[in-house]
């Protein structure tokens, strides 16, 4: 299967394209040492030159340095390691405060404060706008407020303090950018992805990559096997753009085999004002460097991840079923004989029924019509004593009225 380069695949080739016509003519190419998707700038010499500053007891001179940035563009710095002199031709790699490799102490101090001095100093003020800013109503040139800027730089990078032999020019910008100086947060790499690689097992989401941006919305390029995702940490789901802060994983799938895979961001973004540009070669020291504005340019980063397949579990065997008991064999009864039949009447072995039991007839008949007769004679019998009394009543009182009378 051929696979589509990656952007740093790209870059490394106009690298090697650029070598070669190098060669071509007779010239020494610059070595392009592999050092991940960082950007790279070269020391291109002096940008402007400032008024010469007098700091404990040294005379020393001040510039603002070009850097021609390898995919394009160029850098304008200040230097933040006075202990230390710009190597000509070098090359730089953008990095972060905490790995500054010069001498003082620029990342453990107040390296926000450098950043405040480089917002509010020279070039981000003319001379003119910091002469009002600083109170003073001493001319300041350019020259004045960039030797001023690059005096406040080094008394916070290198402890350095500003004496009494400079211009009250110089003197008053320098007084009035450290005692204003704030500490502010560093400022994002132009894009960068941390870490660059990481191992895990199949069925887990390998690595945890942060992007760090100036960009938005990077388009991510997924060189991944069939089911490999590129996913939001914090929420599982797939993602195809990132932005500055994001954190990502690979999810592999649990029955993946061994693999690996790895993603690519390619935009343009901005390499701002406060980035740390450090030398290359660590057996060739070289000034440390920081950007005095802020720069567009060409930017790529990237991550990869392996993994290991995992061990699947065998499938149980299904259980074989077991056979059914053999009834165990028992004595059958033997039937028992039926009895022969005879033709004398079998007895009964109920009781004769005594004389209690014997049934009484029913009265019917001429019985019942002498009943009939006997109950109406004594009906009329009863009603003629009344009538007979009640006649003797009525004649009792009929004599009593004649008597009265």
């Amino acid at each position: 299967m051929k696979l589509s380069p990656t952007p740093r695949a790209l870059s490394r080739a106009g690298v090697a394209a650029s070598a070669a016509a190098f060669l071509a003519l007779g010239l020494a190419a610059p070595a392009a040492a592999d050092n991940g998707d960082v950007v790279r700038a070269q020391h291109a010499g002096s940008h402007q030159s400032g008024t010469t500053v007098h700091m404990d007891g040294r005379t020393i001179g001040t510039n603002l340095f070009n850097l021609d940035i390898e995919a394009g563009g160029e850098l304008i710095t200040y230097c933040i390691d006075i202990e230390t002199g710009i190597r000509s031709g070098a090359w730089y790699n953008e990095d972060d405060w905490a790995n500054y490799p010069g001498q003082g102490d620029f990342a453990s101090s107040e390296p926000g404060k450098v950043l405040w001095i480089l917002q509010n100093g020279y070039p981000a003020l003319s001379g003119a706008d910091l002469a009002s800013a600083a109170g003073t109503d001493v001319r300041v040139s350019d020259e004045e407020a960039l030797g001023a800027t690059q005096a406040a730089i080094w008394h916070f990078s290198n402890g350095a303090t500003l004496d009494k032999r400079n211009k009250p020019a110089v003197k008053a910008v320098y007084e009035y950018l450290i005692e204003n100086a704030e500490e502010l947060a560093q400022t994002p790499a132009s894009l960068s992805v941390t870490p660059d690689s990481a191992t895990g097992n199949a069925g887990e989401t390998v690595g945890e990559f942060e992007v760090s941006t100036t960009a938005s919305e990077i388009q991510v390029t997924l060189d991944a096997p069939e089911g490999v995702e590129l996913v939001d940490i914090e929420t599982g789901e797939a993602v195809t753009t990132v932005d500055n802060g994001d954190k990502v994983g690979f999810s592999v799938p649990e029955d993946a085999e061994d693999g690996s895979a790895s993603f690519s961001l390619e935009t343009t973004s901005t390499i701002q004002r406060g980035r740390l540009f450090k030398g290359e070669d660590a057996h060739k020291a070289t000034q440390t460097l920081i950007t005095a504005q802020d720069t567009e340019t060409s930017v790529q980063a990237g991550a990869g991840v392996e993994w290991a397949a995992v061990d699947q579990p065998e499938p149980e065997p299904e259980p074989e079923p077991e056979p059914e008991p053999t009834p165990e064999e028992t004595d059958e009864p033997e039937p028992k004989p039926t009895p022969e039949e005879t033709d004398e009447p079998e007895e009964d072995d109920k009781p004769a029924p005594g004389k209690d039991d014997e049934p009484t007839l029913p009265v019917t008949g001429g019985a019942l019509a002498g009943l009939v007769a006997a109950g109406v004679a004594a009906l009329g019998a009863g009603g003629g004593a009344i009538y007979l009394s009640r006649k003797r009543k009525a004649n009792a009182g009929d004599t009593g009225e004649d008597a009265d009378a």
